[in-house]
């Protein structure tokens, strides 16, 4: 193998280290931001669940718009 040649392997080599590592950052980012929405939306549905009981009913879902 050339000198040339393993100076290239090592070259790309180098970048697809460093594409990985930025990959992997960004795939951490966005589970992190999975996170908080599936906590967000665990929270909001336990409000709602809480709203729908205290009134007893659940006109939103069931009634028909004033227009029919």
């Amino acid at each position: 193998m050339t000198e040339e040649r393993l100076e290239n392997l090592e070259i790309k080599i180098a970048y697809q280290e460093d594409l990985l590592q930025d990959l992997n950052a960004l795939v951490a980012g966005q589970q992190m931001k999975i996170d908080q929405l599936e906590t967000s939306l665990k929270v909001l549905s336990e409000r709602l669940r809480e709203l729908s009981s205290n009134t007893g009913v659940n006109t939103m879902v069931d009634e028909r718009p004033p227009h029919y």
